[in-house]
């Protein structure tokens, strides 16, 4: 019994993984046949396999995993799983695949296999099922796939070449240039074109050529399916047949690639009730019979799609009729009634007007009574022109206006002229009265009316009341003259058409008295852009102004011209297409009241001034050395003259570089040389000083006149000269050559002037009596005592003069005086005041008294003095050169009578001075 338990635990489990694996293996349902075949005109594979019949029984759900592959690639190029829900019937299951290169290209392989949605477990593949391509196939020469003609605008497209077989493609190109993407292999070349468009033609050629020379071309048309048919409606005319219409968009094919068009009941479209080809707007009509409803559809067709629009509509309700015709007019100066006729009498219609005015507005006027067949336009002009046409509509379930009728030209009677003429007046003194020459013109507030045949002017005397006189003119006049004597008039002016006179415009001359107008001021006035600007005082008494002037001025007639504005104005822009540049224009302003006209102020100006005629003539050229000054005449400045001189430029430069005045501005010349320019805006200068020039120095001048249009350029200069500085010439005199006159003369007479001016101050070293050798000191030589002899004394007071001795003068022996000198110290020349020295006792009986001349002994008279000899001081000693500055008193100490005291000596001392012989002479007297 153990035995049998333990045998059956171990086959148990087996029987387990048996069943499990049983029950597994009976899960998966393997494709048992498969089968693929291609629709070459729509490039799609088509498949078709089945399972075992077990799986169609139990009515499984299954899922399908399908590969495709192309022959030349080692990987798939798609996978897609199918999911269906198998039946009892049996049937095989399909797929489809659209391929996106041509099937022709290559070999394609399919392969399936399965699993039940509620299994897991998928069953083995199916063997690769191919379709082959014809590079398979034994073709003689290469091939251009897909075949078809025509190209959808924007969608991406690829073409192949197939070589011959065994044949290597060489060459596979498009034209126009388009965006490609290329692959090759050995046997097939590939060119997908993105997104081609019209714009770059509409016509693509393709061309292919293999390595044996063989060629293939393709053209392909670039196009675009069918829009939906817009504007699709139907109407009828006669409610006999209907017309519907619709248009179709572009889609850049022709011939019998272009659409083509099906109209038909929605109910039996294949009834077509029209067909045609037909580019934008298209039609189609046909007999209604009895139907009132219609249900109509219509396709459009080509060989890239096709697009279709219906339409539901009631033929009552579609009544478009056609246009009126015979149309024709009764007319009186303010109003037209129009009549007509239309085709279809039997309905009601009624109709609108349209009444084209002659300033371009357009009036509509609807008939107010249905089926009538006029309608009257009131408030016209006379004597206007108008275009009127009539459109007509159904008057019960109205659908839409007939097209216009043809338009009528027609224009209405005369009526009697209104508003006034705008009339001027010109007044000329004559002998004995004055001419008036009158102007009148049409306003846009006058309105003829008519044609005007005539205009009457009337004229008469306002003082006495006269007759009045009265003259015609023909409508080819507007202006006339009369003459009147110096009282004042009343003019009128009228004018007439066929039916009647205007209301009269009236003028009053003013009785004659002295003429104002010169003693008015004429004011500038400047040009602008749009015209010639004037403005002048208001004043409150006028109730309009008037200005006048001349077109052409220089010319007669001068197109006299006037304007009239309104009393609050003070200002205007007058413009004319006669105004040119250059012409001075007269603008006379008046002020009216009561027809009376008072000039008030008078103007002159240019549209834009112009450079003048003619340049000053320079008459006077005054020249100094640094300046010149000019002078010209006074500058003529008449009406023909284009601008208003407003000054003068002086333009000067040296003939030899550039010009840098004080003062002045650089001008650029055309020629790039450069000019200084002064600038005189004061139009009455006639004369200009032009400063800071150089001596001896050439320079161009010239004077120009500007306005405000400028100046004309500079054609030719005047040359000048400027002269030496006689300035110069007299410094350069008096400093030079005076000098050097007198200096030869000074040399020539050179004793003499020394003498004069320079008097000779005798030299110690060149004294006859220092010609002693034996006399030296230090090498010097020394003047002898006795040589002292004073010129003269100066004596302070008389006390101290009665005092002195008479002072008398001897000659000595040069021995006894060489004696006396040796046989004493030298020191006692030159004594101390606080020291009195002894001396021996001479035996000569002479006395003599010294005193130092100062011109000899002192060092600062040795500077001064050119002939002194600096080394007679240098060789003194030191105490004897210190006594040199100090005042000495030399006494003769040989005399008995010298014997004195040393107060006396001091005292003698501070009262004595000397005087040189320069002093004496300068004072004029000797002691």
């Amino acid at each position: 019994m153990m035995n049998h338990f333990m045998i059956l635990a171990v086959l148990l489990p087996l029987g387990t993984c048996y069943t499990s694996y049983s029950q597994q293996e009976s899960d998966v349902f393997p494709v048992t046949y498969l089968n693929i075949s291609k629709d070459l005109d729509l490039q799609r594979l088509l498949v078709e396999w089945d399972v075992v019949k077990s799986a169609h029984d139990a009515e499984l759900a299954m899922s399908f995993e399908i590969q495709v592959r192309r022959t030349d690639e080692a990987s798939t190029v798609w996978t897609e799983f199918h999911n269906v829900t198998l039946d009892k019937v049996g049937k095989p299951l399909h797929w489809t695949w659209d391929s996106d290169i041509p099937l022709e290209c290559m070999s394609h392989a399919v392969r399936i296999r399965s699993k039940a949605e509620a299994s897991e477990i998928w069953s083995n593949w199916s063997l690769w099922e191919t379709v082959p391509g014809l590079d398979a196939s034994n073709r003689s020469g290469p091939q251009i796939f897909p075949k078809e003609k025509i190209l959808a605008e924007g969608s991406d497209i690829t073409l192949c070449c197939i070589g011959g077989k065994g044949q290597t493609i060489r060459e596979f190109s498009v034209y126009p240039n388009v965006d490609v993407f290329s692959y090759t292999n050995s046997q097939v070349k590939l060119l997908t074109v993105k997104n081609p468009s019209h714009d770059k033609g509409s016509t693509i050629h393709f061309y292919c050529s293999d390595e044996d020379g063989q060629s293939h071309q393709a053209a392909f048309f670039v196009g675009k399916p069918p829009d939906t048919p817009k504007d699709f409606s139907c109407h009828t005319q006669d409610m006999k047949r209907v017309t519907c219409t619709w248009k179709e968009g572009e889609t850049y094919l022709y011939g019998q690639n272009s659409p083509q068009s099906t109209l038909s009941k929605t109910s039996s479209p294949k009834m077509a009730l029209c067909k045609l080809s037909c580019s934008e707007q298209c039609s189609c009509s046909w007999d209604i019979g009895h139907q009132r409803i219609w249900n109509v559809t219509v396709t459009v067709e080509n060989p890239l799609g096709k697009k279709t629009a219906t339409h539901v509509f009631d033929v009552n309700h579609r009544m478009y009729p056609t246009a009126p015709f015979q149309v024709w007019e009764d007319c009186t100066d303010t109003e037209i009634t129009l009549h007509w006729n239309y085709e279809n009498n039997e309905i009601e219609l009624f109709c609108q007007t349209e009444v084209l005015q002659p300033d371009g507005k357009v009036e509509l006027h609807n008939s107010s009574v249905a089926g009538s067949k006029s309608v009257t336009v009131r408030g016209l002009q006379p004597y206007t022109e108008y275009r009127a046409r009539v459109r007509c509509g159904a008057a019960k379930h109205f659908w839409r206006w007939s097209e216009w009728s043809q338009p009528l030209t027609t224009r209405t009677k005369e009526g009697t002229p209104s508003g006034k003429l705008d009339i001027w007046r010109e007044i000329t003194p004559v002998l004995g009265g004055r001419n008036v020459t009158l102007f009148w013109k049409q306003t846009p507030s006058f309105q003829a009316n008519g044609k005007i045949i005539s205009y009457e002017v009337t004229w008469e005397k306002i003082e006495d009341g006269s007759k009045p006189k009265s003259i015609s003119f023909s409508s080819v006049y507007n202006s006339t003259r009369i003459f009147i004597d110096n009282h004042s008039y009343r003019i009128s002016i009228m004018a007439k058409n066929n039916v009647n006179f205007s209301l009269p415009s009236v003028l009053i001359i003013s009785r004659a008295t002295d003429n104002r107008t010169e003693e008015l001021k004429e004011g500038q006035v400047n040009g602008t852009d749009d015209g010639i600007f004037i403005s002048w005082e208001p004043r409150s008494i006028y109730d309009s102004y008037i200005i006048d002037w001349c077109n052409f001025p220089s010319l007669q007639p001068c197109d006299f011209q006037w304007k009239r504005f309104a009393p609050n104005t003070s200002s205007a822009v007058i413009s004319s297409v006669a105004f040119v540049p250059g012409v001075r224009y007269k603008f006379f302003i008046y002020g009216s009241v009561a027809n009376r006209a008072f000039l008030l102020e008078k103007k002159i100006g240019y549209l834009r001034e112009l450079p003048p005629h003619l340049d000053p003539i320079v008459r006077k050229v005054d020249l100094t050395y640094n300046s010149v000054t000019l002078s010209w005449d006074s500058y003529v400045t008449n009406e023909s003259e284009p601008g208003f001189v407003r000054g003068y430029h002086v333009y000067v430069s040296p003939v030899q570089g550039n010009c840098n005045l004080k003062g002045s501005k650089k001008h650029i010349l055309s020629d790039e040389s450069e000019l200084c320019k002064y600038t005189i805006e004061n139009p009455e200068e006639k004369t200009y000083t032009v400063k800071h020039l150089m001596q001896n120095t050439e320079y161009k001048i010239v004077v120009k006149a500007f306005t405000g249009g400028g100046e004309t350029p500079i054609a030719y200069f005047r040359y000048i000269y400027t002269p030496y500085n006689s300035n110069i010439l007299y410094f350069v005199f008096l400093v030079v050559i005076v000098p050097t006159l007198v200096a030869a003369i000074c040399h020539w007479k050179m004793k003499w002037v020394k003498e004069c001016c320079c008097p000779a101050i005798p030299s110690p070293n060149k004294s006859k009596v220092l010609s002693f050798k034996e006399f030296k000191v230090d090498s010097e030589k020394v003047l002898k005592i006795n040589d002292c002899r004073p010129d003269a004394l100066a004596v302070d007071s008389d006390a101290e003069a009665q005092k002195l001795h008479p002072v008398t003068w001897s000659s000595l022996s040069s021995t006894s005086t060489e004696d006396k000198i040796d046989g004493h110290n030298s020191s006692w020349i030159y004594p101390s005041e606080n020291i009195v020295s002894d001396f021996p006792p001479t035996p000569t009986p002479q006395t003599h008294t010294c005193f130092e001349n100062l011109a000899y002994s002192s060092p600062l008279e040795a500077e001064s003095d050119p002939y002194h000899i600096p080394e007679t001081l240098e060789a003194g000693k030191t105490n004897q050169a210190v006594m040199l500055y100090q005042p000495q008193c030399y006494l003769d100490i040989f005399h008995e009578d010298a014997a004195s005291t040393t107060r006396e000596i001091a005292d003698r001392k501070n009262n004595l001075r000397y005087i040189s012989q320069t002093d004496v002479r300068c004072l004029g007297e000797r002691l």
